[in-house]
């Protein structure tokens, strides 16, 4: 609220028309047009046909973002640059501002990050992405445990397999690229299990075991995590709400009470009118 007492009428206005409805929903439409030229772009035919055009419109799409970003940055200041959402808009749009050339071609195919402006735009896209974002610390522990489980799996499976599958549990790095695969399900019964089975018999033990703990409880773990996170969130989402709704609810029950003791106001000073006039009635009369 203080934020916005500083700030000027005129800024506070550009925002307000920025932030409508209808602007909104007109911008994300100009998102997915623009993600639909972008995709055109790469047609040898279409751009044959339609290459000018396309190039027109995608210019003229670029300009009413670019306005966009001018009049946030009028109505927000240096505020617009601690927000990071329109941080990452002023990112994406300048990339597409670069010159097009041979040393510059990689950030110029960049352009398509435009189309990840439609997170800052829709709401529930830019919750679920706070959700992953927040789950990052609980993702860490869960992280450095697969690399325990991976890293403990691959020393004993060096020194168990390695003289006999040289290709895949020659060494460390070979056994960590076929323990991944053996945890993505990947051929992992016929080519891997079976062949190391011929040879060593009980290694379904491993191999079983090493399943069950990476593929179904590790991975489950992420998920957890991530879902925690996106239950803590909207808890968090919820309590904003309720504390803003609670706001306004006061707010409009001040409003009211200050326009009950506007009117009670009123009656007294009609009463008290009344009552000069009627003394100043007698005074004359005398």
């Amino acid at each position: 609220m203080n934020e916005k007492k500083q700030r000027k009428d005129w800024q506070l206005k550009i925002e307000e028309v920025i932030n409508r409805n209808s602007i909104q929903a007109g911008v994300v439409i100009l998102i997915l047009l623009n993600a639909m030229l972008l995709g055109m772009e790469t047609s040898p035919f279409i751009m044959s046909k339609f290459g000018e055009e396309i190039h027109v419109i995608d210019h003229a799409i670029l300009g009413i973002f670019i306005c966009e970003l001018i009049l946030l940055i009028l109505a927000r200041g240096l505020d617009f640059f601690k927000d990071p959402w329109c941080l990452f808009d002023f990112i994406v749009i300048s990339i597409a501002l670069i010159p097009a050339s041979e040393s510059l071609s990689v950030l110029r195919s960049l352009r398509v990050l435009r189309v990840l402006r439609l997170i800052n735009k829709v709401d529930s896209m830019r919750r679920v992405v706070r959700g992953l974002l927040g789950s990052l610390a609980s993702l860490g522990s869960v992280v450095g445990l697969m690399l325990i489980v991976f890293y403990v799996s691959a020393v004993v499976t060096t020194n168990l397999f390695g003289k006999e599958f040289p290709d895949w549990f020659g060494d460390l790095g070979s056994s960590f690229f076929t323990l991944f695969q053996v945890m993505t399900l990947e051929s992992w019964s016929d080519g891997i299990a079976r062949p190391v089975m011929e040879k060593f018999p009980y290694s379904w033990v491993f191999f079983v075991t090493f399943i069950m703990i990476a593929t179904f409880v590790v991975v489950n773990l992420f998920i957890a995590a991530i879902v925690d996170s996106f239950s803590s969130h909207s808890a968090a989402d919820k309590e904003e709400e309720k504390r803003i709704q609670e706001e306004e609810r006061h707010r409009e029950q001040e409003e009211k009470r200050q326009l009950l003791t506007n009117i009670e106001l009123d009656k007294i000073r009609l009463e008290l009118q009344d009552i000069k006039d009627m003394i100043k009635a007698q005074a004359s009369l005398k």
